[in-house]
């Protein structure tokens, strides 16, 4: 019998918690279709990310991704370049959609990939190199771009992946979930996860096992990169253009997700479910604050401050105290 997870109850209190001061403060316009829509459609590019960031602290030894949303910005700049030149993104919208989306997924792959190996084969702090390449990937991104937006366009089956609905559902957001889905199932039932996870919690101790560190490293951050060339995708699909410094905040809230979801910064312990909830959690506080009239810079405090609290919480475990039965 699977212990109680205090982390998931915390964050379903806290997202039923926001949705109720939504509606009391708005007058119940805050839970419209229409909002409620609003909201979902904007969850799915920096859950993507915080998931990304979530394995790669996963994996311990100081693990984390920093290079995500530049690399998804240039899946979205390359793609755009290179397949604007084959298709006409209006006489041929399936053919156009199918190829960017192909060309940003292997790009994201590609610079995951490029990430993973320089970690496990030349033993680069990742935090170090995860900043190396997140410069990098931006300045190719620069580089292919001239420093200039890129038009993708919209045509009709790459506007529905980043705008269009399903049953009332964004189908951006259902990509979302189940992307989350198939990531929290390799992560519980592959060896893999197990890997994954015994890594994180005793490298030293996994490596006398067997454990195919080398492997599972290269595997988590080209999964990362995945999950970027995936956002870019959906940045893409809900813009015209593609730029290379798109959502420039994205790297603090795709970290501050992965901590409110209990990802341990040392590694060893996360789940993909809690990630997802911290992700609709975080666009509900978003989403308050500006019915609330606050500033930009009110949010960013509020981000800033919420991280250090979460952090503060994971480290002495205070959640433990409050549910003994989900204790780690």
């Amino acid at each position: 019998m699977r212990r109680l997870d205090g982390q998931l109850l915390v964050l379903a209190g806290i997202n039923v918690a926001l949705f109720a001061l939504g509606a009391l403060i708005s007058g119940g316009t805050f839970l419209s279709p229409f909002n409620l829509q609003s909201m979902a459609t904007q969850v799915p590019e920096i859950g993507l990310l915080a998931i990304g960031v979530g394995l790669a602290m996963c994996a311990g030894n100081g693990g984390i991704d920093l290079s995500g949303i530049s690399l998804a910005n240039l899946s979205g700049v390359v793609s755009a370049i290179i397949v604007t030149r084959i298709f006409d993104a209006y006489d041929q919208p399936v053919a156009f959609t199918l190829a960017f989306a192909a060309v940003a997924v292997l790009v994201g792959l590609a610079g995951g990939l490029i990430n993973g190996l320089l970690i496990s084969f030349l033993n680069i702090t990742p935090i170090l190199c995860t900043l190396g390449t997140q410069m990098a990937f931006t300045g190719l991104a620069v580089i292919a771009s001239d420093g200039r937006a890129v038009t993708v366009g919209s045509p009709d089956p790459l506007y529905n992946l980043g705008n269009g609905y399903i049953f009332g559902v964004p189908i951006s957001f259902i990509i979302f979930i189940g992307v989350a889905v198939i990531i929290g199932l390799i992560i519980r039932f592959m060896p893999y996860g197990k890997w994954l996870m015994l890594g994180g919690s005793n490298l030293k101790a996994a490596t006398f096992a067997g454990f195919p560190k080398r492997a599972v490293i290269t595997t988590t951050y080209t999964l990362s990169g995945l999950l970027a060339g995936i956002a870019g995708v959906i940045i893409a699909a809900r813009n015209v253009n593609v730029k290379w410094d798109y959502g420039t905040s994205y790297l603090l809230i795709a970290i501050l997700i992965a901590v409110m979801a209990g990802v341990r910064p040392e590694g060893g312990y996360g789940r993909i479910i809690n990630i997802v909830l911290a992700a609709i959690a975080l666009q509900l506080m978003s989403s308050l604050l500006n019915f609330g009239g606050f500033s930009n810079f009110v949010r960013d405090f509020a981000w800033g401050a919420l991280l250090l609290a979460f952090l503060i919480v994971g480290r002495y475990d205070l959640v433990g105290f409050v549910f003994p039965g989900g204790r780690r």
